[in-house]
């Protein structure tokens, strides 16, 4: 039996091979960020390069093929807040933060869908 853990991180290797194959580079995977005992965090699942030096934080989501919702709209606000909130952590790294977008791997049983700049930070 897979666990919705196992599941998850499958999935994520899944779209890291993927986004290999179209030329990111890995810069590190499940970025993690706690606020305190009260405030919740966030995580991004893979934090990554293009090819044009664009900082990329990228959301996997996957899910069964007969599941009643698709992976990419299961990424609700909170989520994207939760995401947004890890990046910008990540981002007080620099001194001059690079360009970057969020994206969103959707993988619906064998199918998997790349979505750029599914979202933005606002």
């Amino acid at each position: 039996m897979v666990t919705t853990k196992g599941a998850g991180d499958e999935g994520e290797a899944r779209a890291w091979e993927h986004l290999q194959r179209h030329g990111l580079a890995l810069v590190q995977r499940n970025y993690r960020v706690a606020l305190g005992s009260r405030a919740r965090g966030g995580e991004v699942d893979l934090i990554l390069r293009d090819r044009d030096g664009t900082l990329v934080f990228v959301e996997v989501r996957t899910r069964k093929c007969d599941s009643l919702v698709r992976a990419a709209a299961s990424i609700t606000a909170v989520k994207r807040r939760s995401i947004v909130l890890a990046a910008q952590h990540y981002l007080q790294r620099f001194a001059t933060p690079p360009a970057c977008r969020f994206d969103v791997v959707a993988i619906d049983g064998e199918q998997i869908e790349w979505l750029k700049a599914a979202f933005d930070a606002g």
